[in-house]
């Protein structure tokens, strides 16, 4: 097997998904599931064949153990896989509304994913793969702040392509300021920004639409993945891109059962088109596939699927322009 040309760095968690839609305050009942959206993205580059180096941090406790287990039992090396003798995993409760979407109540003051350090990836790593994914959750909490900065910047500086994912959860932020200040000095080192409207919202970035996309643009990416849910997803590049300016792709018609994770495999497949060697248009395409075939099951990570069920929804021809 050869050596992960893709890095991924970011939080593991426990997500506990409720059985069935309500507010926390109604549900008594919950299933327990491995999550964490760089962890997700991860998994989902594993299950595509794209195995990364996945840098993360869980607890010494039972949950921790059990996210090792799984992160390795998808295949990713554990050389980055960080125990935390001194506090525990982060959990997340899951609520969901009669249209499967869903909102998160995290349990995350002093968890193992918020002690992440500056320089445990080396420069060394950095010099030997070509694409580095990081999420905006490690961001609300130093040292991974600053860890995730650090790590953005020097990756920029080493020739990699930097991908992000602003993941805005309010919830996480005491100030809504701080949370675009920090993601307005995290893309300033992202060549490949994925975020939905609300996202960008979050992060003081207006528009619509393609619009909305070249404006994110403008704060540094090259290249802005706008996904739109049931409508799909938009891709706007600058001249500076690698490949096309503009792409868009209306989506699959599925039956969601949970849409926990659909971006996260949406930027799964993204980036493993596109590091690839993929065009934009076919990466939105396939990209959508992956994120619409995830939400036919429930869970996150649990429901990332292989290349051959994302080709089967896939079916006909994309549209894409």
């Amino acid at each position: 097997m050869s050596e992960p040309d893709i890095l991924v760095a970011g939080e593991t968690l426990i997500d506990f998904l409720p059985n069935r839609p309500g507010s926390l305050r109604e549900v008594e009942t919950f299933t327990r599931r491995p999550g964490g959206a760089p962890a997700n993205v991860a998994v989902g580059l594993a299950t595509l064949a794209e195995t990364p180096w996945f840098w993360t941090r869980v607890g010494d406790d039972p949950f921790g153990d059990d996210l090792v287990e799984t992160l390795v039992g998808h295949g990713l090396p554990d050389e980055f896989v960080e125990r935390d003798p001194e506090t525990k995993t982060t959990l997340a409760f899951v609520s969901h509304d009669e249209h499967a979407d869903r909102e998160f109540s995290f349990y995350r003051d002093g968890t193992a994913d918020t002690r992440m350090e500056p320089g445990t990836i080396d420069d060394a790593l950095l010099e030997r793969v070509s694409w580095v994914h990081l999420g905006g959750v490690t961001l609300a909490s130093e040292p991974s702040r600053a860890a995730t900065l650090d790590l953005a910047a020097r990756a920029s500086e080493r020739d990699c392509t930097v991908s992000f994912d602003p993941n805005a959860r309010p919830e996480l932020w005491d100030d809504r300021a701080e949370f675009e200040r920090l993601v307005g000095e995290a893309l300033g080192h992202v060549d490949v920004l994925k975020a939905t409207p609300d996202d960008l919202a979050e992060a003081g970035i207006d528009g619509d639409g393609a619009d909305l996309a070249r404006a994110a643009c403008k704060r540094g990416p090259h290249t802005t993945l706008l996904t739109l849910g049931g409508e799909g997803a938009l891709a706007v590049a600058t001249e500076e891109a690698p490949w096309e300016g503009k792409a868009t792709h209306s989506g699959y018609r599925v039956e969601p059962v949970d849409t926990t994770g659909a971006g996260d495999a949406f930027t799964a497949g993204a980036i493993a088109a596109l590091a690839g060697g993929d065009g934009l248009a076919e990466a939105l395409a396939f990209a959508n596939a992956v994120a619409a075939t995830t939400t036919t099951a429930e869970g996150a990570m649990t429901a990332l699927p292989d290349r051959e069920r994302v080709e089967r929804v896939r079916g006909g021809t994309p549209d894409d322009e």
